[in-house]
């Protein structure tokens, strides 16, 4: 297994205790071309940015770009990871130490229609990400970062009620929810008046959470179907 590079152990700006002067230098170089390249991708877009203007931006040489990273794309995807890094941050943030499910939920909902209308996540998250990084590898990075805190939330709602759930099925529930959070997060960054569209998303998740509560406190099962029921009759 692979050890972490140098900038991804310590926060940016931070020194590395230990650490030679070039590795510091390096890490320095690495980060300064992501940060660079963060503000250029979300105020310019990626077709319109060159490796000329980040490492001018960077102060570094273009030799320097390519030993860390071997092209505009790995870079892109390096913000990428970033921005998406410090969203499921704010989310995890967010839910840290919410007891009750229906609060975490909320509270999770909110965080996420935050970070939404920051104008790094609209830009390259949900307008370049899919474009630049293709989709499957867009949704790879995605789930990597942010489903882990859909399951958490979603895990604990199911849980509220005396619903005996199997694994694949939460995992079910966690799916369909996270593609409608992703899917709300594009409109929401998309809108012509974000912050009314945020409430608009918040309104209507927070209806469907509503059903799911008063499913858990009365009791009501859900639904059970027999796949094998659906099956056609041979004649």
């Amino acid at each position: 297994m692979s050890k972490p590079s140098v900038s991804k152990l310590v926060p940016r700006g931070v020194p590395v205790p230990g650490a030679s002067r070039r590795q510091q230098y390096s890490a320095s170089t690495k980060r300064a071309l992501v940060d660079v390249a963060e503000q250029l991708f979300t105020d310019n877009g990626y077709a319109a940015t060159s490796l000329d203007t980040i490492v001018a931006g960077a102060r570094v040489t273009k030799g320097a770009l390519y030993h860390h990273f071997s092209g505009k794309q790995a870079l892109f995807e390096a913000v990428f990871e970033r921005v998406e890094g410090d969203a499921s941050r704010a989310i995890q943030k967010a839910l840290k130490g919410k007891k009750d499910p229906w609060e975490k939920a909320i509270a999770g909902l909110r965080a996420f229609l935050e970070v939404v209308q920051e104008a790094r996540y609209r830009r390259i998250v949900i307008q370049e990400g899919p474009s630049v990084l293709g989709y499957e590898r867009y949704r790879e990075q995605e789930e990597r970062s942010t489903f882990a805190n859909v399951l958490d939330i979603v895990s604990s709602v199911l849980e509220a009620g005396e619903w005996d759930l199997d694994k694949d099925l939460q995992q079910t529930f966690a799916r369909i929810f996270f593609g409608a959070m992703s899917s709300a997060g594009e409109s929401v960054s998309s809108a012509p008046d974000p912050v009314q569209a945020a409430a608009n998303v918040e309104i209507a998740i927070g209806f469907i959470l509503e059903g799911f509560r008063v499913l858990a406190e009365t009791g009501v099962e859900l639904p059970v179907v027999d796949a094998l029921a659906e099956e056609p009759v041979e004649e």
